[in-house]
């Protein structure tokens, strides 16, 4: 076990954890590193179990001969685990370890390509220009239960490895396969690949959610846009299909999580 005490919060050995409060990441949405970093427990082991590699471990000095010791167990022989008091962890971070007690410096895997997940895919969620890290760990989530296959994501989105999204979808990143689209969020290739595409929008064309016509699609992607004005009009013009999920009078629409949750449910694959 390589425990290793840090006596300054701006030792150098523990950079890849400076500076991860949530105020200091929203200017860092799409980090330029190999490195992510895991929050948690259950985060952290799966991503271990997931076969990314670790770099270190940033632990509370009271978990490392307790709850900690599975998650090192984990590790490779000889990954540094670095531990200080709570103060200096706080000062180090600019949050404090209480519950989640652990953060992994992970080295990222190697980009997937958009065309390889299709191949075999019934079922897509198209992210675009989402930059809220809690909703997209949230839209994570919900397609690891319900059922889609991969997700894209616009180059415009925040980066799905960022700390707090991963926090958000219990490491679901990991386990369902993703990838960045051109500037076009992937429309060429869906409608090449033989998908039907849905965009979920507040529009007079759009129809509700249930509607027969939305039974026939085999192959089906379901865009999901921005938060502040949801999808561009030009991709909207080039889906197939425009939803809704009807609301009750006075209520316009779902956060786009929620909207997302539910969209999946209804275009569940039926065996």
């Amino acid at each position: 076990m390589n425990v290793i005490e840090i006596q300054s919060p701006s030792d150098p050995r523990t950079e890849a954890y400076f500076h991860q409060s949530d105020a200091a990441l929203r200017s860092r949405q799409r980090p330029g590193e190999a490195l992510l970093v895991t929050e948690g427990p259950k985060v952290t082991l799966t991503a271990l179990e997931k076969g990314l590699t670790p770099v270190s471990l940033l632990m509370r000095k009271k978990m490392i001969e307790g709850a900690g010791k599975a998650l090192i167990d984990a590790c490779p022989e000889g990954t540094p685990i670095y531990t200080a008091g709570d103060d200096v962890l706080e000062k180090l971070t600019g949050f404090r370890l209480q519950r989640t007690w652990v953060l992994g410096a992970m080295r990222r895997s190697a980009p997937r390509e958009a065309t390889d997940l299709l191949k075999n895919a019934r079922r897509v969620a198209v992210l675009e220009g989402i930059t809220e890290p809690s909703n997209v760990g949230a839209i994570y989530r919900s397609a690891a239960a319900l059922g889609v296959d991969c997700l894209l994501l616009s180059p415009d989105c925040c980066d799905p490895c960022h700390r707090r999204s991963l926090r958000v979808c219990m490491g679901a990143v990991f386990t369902v396969p993703w990838a960045w689209t051109e500037a076009d969020s992937g429309q060429a290739l869906l409608h090449k690949m033989g998908f039907a595409t849905v965009g979920m929008a507040l529009s007079d064309r759009s129809v509700p959610l249930d509607d027969p016509c939305l039974d026939a699609p085999e192959r089906l992607a379901v865009y999901l846009g921005t938060e502040d004005t949801g999808l561009r009009e030009e991709t909207l013009d080039k889906c197939d299909y425009v939803v809704r999920i009807p609301m009750r009078a006075g209520i316009d629409s779902l956060n786009v999580a929620a909207a997302a949750a539910v969209a999946f449910w209804q275009f569940r694959p039926r065996e």
